[in-house]
């Protein structure tokens, strides 16, 4: 099995539409198997820690929007 790798300057050098393709990747969700799904899915996170205004209109597929734990 492969490791997905992914470097500061990988993401340093993506533009919009970098992210785009990625995210429409993962909306259609149409993967041969749940890795490659996965692979998609840790870039756009590694992405949106490194450079979090790229992926502002694709928050939706990280999870992360604020909730409460009280």
């Amino acid at each position: 099995m492969k490791t997905l790798s992914i470097s500061k300057k990988d993401i340093a050098t993506m533009t919009p539409q970098d992210v785009e393709k990625l995210a429409t990747r993962l909306e259609q969700d149409n993967y041969s198997n749940a890795f490659e799904g996965l692979d998609d899915w840790h870039m756009l996170r590694a992405i949106a820690f490194q450079r979090p205004e790229l992926i502002e209109p694709y928050i939706h597929l990280l999870d992360l929007e604020p909730y409460d734990e009280a």
